[in-house]
């Protein structure tokens, strides 16, 4: 018995080489420091909610405070993420 193909796709003969973008790089380096400055729990709703990509129940159970707690501190702590960064990290991430 003979196992049945699961895919058309066929590889391609050349690879796109896509480096990231100095300002990509750049940003990797200053955003832990800039975590580093806030609270301690906005700093962990932050990690939570984009960098683990968890759910706003999620973080709300994980940090044992409620949905609304994890809203407003995501609203006020990004908003101070792009204060520290300056417009110079907010005109490309937008992009």
């Amino acid at each position: 018995m003979q196992r049945k193909k699961s895919s058309t796709e066929r590889p391609d003969a050349e690879l796109a080489d896509r480096g990231a973008r100095q300002e990509d790089v750049d940003l990797r380096l200053t955003l832990p420091a800039t975590l580093g400055r806030l609270p301690e729990l906005d700093r962990a709703v932050l990690v939570l909610r984009f960098w683990e990509d968890c759910s706003v129940e999620d973080t709300a159970l994980a940090l044992k405070v409620s949905p609304s707690v994890v809203r407003s501190r995501s609203f006020r702590a990004l908003a101070r993420v792009r204060d520290l960064l300056g417009a110079d990290y907010i005109e490309f991430s937008e992009s």
